[in-house]
């Protein structure tokens, strides 16, 4: 009997939704894998929001390094987690189909107010830890107030109905995957063209060793290509503006009849001018510099302006 690949998952429930995801792939391809269930920093510390945490990979360090040691075959992420420089000695070897990448507003319906943007009262409480959702909603309803919380998908659910928060604001993928009951909500889905999603944000990264050719093999069934290529174009400009999921920035990605259709909308931080733009090109790495050109001479002109 071959020895079980074994798959490094954090605990949440949405990590194990991912991990058992896997898990069904890897059996589909004959392959059979058991979970080992690791903590990472972000799940340890639960009061403090990501820009307060020191370094990157808040989701993600503690589970590369029992790849790294060998205690596990095979890293499973939210690809929107995973640090976007090269790793010396792991890489991610595929990528999964693409789970609906856009945010979601999630409102007390004794809050809304439907002739405002965003259906949301003067002055509402929004819980978010994101900086690059805090940016774009307050670009577009600069009245909303926000209070930082943390937790997974339920837990955040579960504060929004206990306490004074009118509002918050998820991925949509995490919400689908667990199938969560949003019917005493008012629910908007934000077209992600106009409110751009965190890269690679709905989409699964498998992880392993650079030097495990036969755990590459076995991903290698079970890669989106479509998927990866798009995903390759929004980290690319993540990764040239140095940034992690702490940087102000949304990039999404799609291709129709041969050409990348690229979405930004990028701020230095909650306080600066909002930039958004839309750019096309059948050239993945073309369509990554003229990105990154747009963003450095809108950074010199508004520097230049102050």
């Amino acid at each position: 009997m071959e020895k079980p690949v074994i798959i490094g998952t954090r605990g949440s429930e949405l990590a194990l939704w991912q991990a058992h995801f896997t898990q069904s792939l890897l059996a589909n391809s004959g392959v059979t894998a058991e979970l080992k269930i690791i903590q990472t920093k972000g799940d340890q510390i639960q009061n403090l929001s990501f820009d307060k945490i020191e370094g990157k990979g808040f989701f993600t360090k503690e589970i590369e390094l029992a790849l790294e040691l060998g205690e596990i075959d095979i890293a499973v992420h939210s690809h929107k987690d995973v640090e976007t420089q090269d790793h010396p000695s792991l890489l991610i070897s595929a990528v999964s189909e693409r789970e609906d990448p856009r945010d979601v507003l999630i409102l007390k319906r004794e809050k809304i107010s439907t002739h405002l943007p965003l259906h949301l009262d003067e002055g509402a409480l929004i819980g978010t830890s994101s900086v690059r959702r805090k940016t774009q909603l307050q670009n577009i309803q600069p009245t909303i107030q926000f209070i930082d919380i943390r937790g997974n998908v339920p837990t955040r659910i579960q504060k929004l109905k206990s306490g004074n928060l009118d509002g918050i604001i998820l991925a949509a993928a995490g919400l689908k995957r667990l199938n969560i009951d949003l019917s005493e909500f008012h629910v908007q889905y934000l077209d992600p063209h106009s409110f751009v999603p965190a890269p690679a944000q709905g989409a699964l990264a498998w992880q392993c060793r650079k030097s495990d050719q036969d755990i590459q093999k076995i991903l290698g069934k079970i890669n989106n290509e479509e998927v990866a290529n798009r995903i390759f174009i929004e980290r690319s400009v993540l990764q040239k503006m140095n940034g992690g999921c702490q940087l102000p920035l949304g990039v999404f990605c799609e291709k129709k009849d041969g050409d990348f259709h690229v979405s930004v909308a990028y701020s230095r931080n909650i306080d600066s001018p909002h930039l958004k733009f839309q750019i096309n090109h059948q050239d993945p790495n073309l369509l990554i510099d003229r990105c990154l050109q747009k963003i450095i001479q809108w950074q010199t002109f508004s520097s230049a302006e102050n």
